[in-house]
């Protein structure tokens, strides 16, 4: 269900460039109502006892049920006016077999006892049909039986707070942004997803979880009519594992303010000079950097070439675990889903695996994977790092990224120690534009604000700046971190892999970090 913004504005109604709403049209609160109350008069445990005992009576070697509820909030404002208000929300479920070493999955919204039954059969079928096909089965590394409920830790869940009041916050941000001379255009818009996900096996689990993520964000935009040169700057806090009090607690009207003043800059910002350059990266910028470069080579299924079709390979293989230098010394990353505020935090996977924190690299080795229950099978390890995940009750389960972390220095080494080493090089913030392999080896990354850094002193603005490098190369180059005060977490709502495609919300936290004679391009010349 979705409200458009032609129905939206009928019942709210603008005036004077502000926009109040009190109520949900009439039928949006029935459909929600409805949906809400089909949701929550589910006897979960009765309809999972269905799924499970037919999938047994059909000879499967494990079976799971995942009934789940899905609620998305979006708010999207351009300079004072509402561009678009959606709420949307859905049920159903997905039943997920193992038969002959061969998985068979089939879903449903219509969620019924009756259709449970014949849903879990079809999966049978598929897996039946597919078995003949089969090169080689699949089997599972053991996980022990749970029966828990789980919540992310949130203060303030953004479904109760009244659209109004987000409305009023991202036209007043807008305000902020605009009050800088020469900024043309702000948008800005906040986004919530909401998971009631419930969960049962052949193993006995039966786990419940409930699951809260926010999204805001802006992007300013000035322009010069003389010359018909324009200039953006983006928020560079990124979406988080967290309620409505992520609004309330960073002071989004003051960052968008110096966005307008910074997107004014950059017309005016010194071009750079390709070369070889120290670089500052800033956590803005670097966990996009990491989450291409050491997130998605790590991930085992692509290591493995079961990916090759669509998100591509690894330079990592199975026979460098243990061996690859992937960085220096002072390079250790880790995978998670237990860190605060993440965006793959949970309590459990979607087969019943805790979340955990591991090493992937440490002290500049790759030591080890991402692994499922029976990605680690495959690989003779006795453990799942519960690495699965589907983005709906209709999608099947498969392997996806936890929050990959590179983890601070244990000095208190702040971002203006890391500039006074460098004498020639330059500080990035924000994401930008980038390009890499289907390798994950061969890289370019730009960013959205940079600072030319002389004699250990951050300079002027430059722009139109990328580096390029080889993943390894780029790690080895690092020779230094900031500590623990300067960590901040990034990260974003839309992951994809898969086919049919799939989307993974996924945290990368990181302190500034400094890398020595990388190659940097002027993104502007034509020749």
């Amino acid at each position: 269900m979705t409200t458009s913004r032609r129905d939206f504005l009928k019942t709210a109604g603008v005036a004077a460039g502000a926009l109040s709403i009190s109520t949900l049209p009439d039928w949006v609160s029935k459909v929600v109502a409805a949906e809400e109350a089909a949701a929550n008069g589910v006897d979960k445990d009765a309809l999972a006892d269905v799924a499970l005992s037919t999938a047994r009576k059909l000879g499967v070697t494990y079976a799971d049920i995942r009934i789940n509820r899905y609620r998305i909030e979006s708010i999207s404002t351009r300079e004072q006016q509402v561009q678009n208000v959606s709420r949307s929300q859905n049920f159903g479920f997905g039943v997920r077999v193992l038969y002959k070493g061969t998985w068979g999955f089939a879903s449903s919204r219509d969620v019924t006892p009756e259709n449970v039954r014949r849903i879990t059969q079809q999966a049978v079928g598929i897996a039946r049909a597919n078995s003949v096909y089969q090169r080689k089965r699949i089997s599972l590394v053991p996980v022990e039986k749970v029966v828990t409920s789980w919540k992310n830790a949130f203060q303030k869940d953004p479904f109760e707070v009244s659209i109004d009041d987000k409305i009023q916050f991202l036209l007043a941000l807008n305000q902020s942004a605009m009050k800088t001379q020469g900024v043309s255009f702000v948008s800005s818009s906040m986004g919530f997803v909401n998971e009631q996900k419930f969960y049962a096996s052949t193993d006995g689990s039966r786990i419940e979880q409930y699951i809260v993520r926010a999204n805001p964000s802006f992007t300013v935009t000035a322009v010069n009519r003389s010359t018909g040169d324009f200039q953006t700057r983006s928020s560079l806090n990124g979406p988080q594992g967290m309620g409505y009090e992520y609004i309330e607690k960073h002071d989004w009207k003051r960052e968008a303010q110096q966005a307008g003043e910074e997107a004014v800059m950059k017309l005016k910002a010194k071009p750079v000079e390709p070369g070889k350059y120290d670089l500052v990266l800033h956590p803005s910028h670097l966990w996009l950097t990491i989450h291409e470069s050491v997130g998605h080579p790590t991930e085992l299924d692509r290591a493995l070439w079961m990916e090759a079709n669509y998100a591509g390979t690894s330079f990592i293989t199975p026979e460098k675990t243990g061996k690859l230098q992937f960085g220096s010394k002072l390079v250790n990353f880790i995978a998670d889903r237990t860190q605060p505020a993440g965006l793959a935090t949970v309590g459990y996977d979607d087969e019943g695996v805790p979340g955990q924190r591991w090493h992937l690299i440490k002290d500049g080795v790759f030591i080890d994977w991402q692994t499922t229950r029976d990605l680690a099978a495959m690989t003779g390890q006795k453990k799942s790092y519960g690495c699965n995940h589907a983005d709906s009750w209709g999608s099947i389960s498969f392997p996806r990224m936890p929050n990959v972390s590179l983890q601070p220095a244990s000095s208190n080494t702040s971002l203006d120690d890391l500039i006074a080493g460098v004498e020639k090089g330059i500080l990035i913030y924000g994401d930008g534009s980038y390009s890499i392999d289907q390798q994950r080896y061969n890289f370019q990354f730009g960013g959205q604000v940079f600072w030319e850094i002389k004699n250990g002193k951050r300079g002027e603005m430059l722009r139109d700046v990328a580096y390029q490098s080889r993943t390894t190369d780029f790690w080895n180059s690092l020779d230094a971190l900031g500590g623990e005060a300067t960590y901040e977490l990034g990260g974003s709502f839309g992951d994809g892999k898969g086919e049919p495609g799939q989307s993974n919300a996924v945290s990368h936290g990181c302190p500034p970090a400094r890398f020595r004679q990388t190659n940097v391009l002027n993104t502007g010349r034509t020749s």
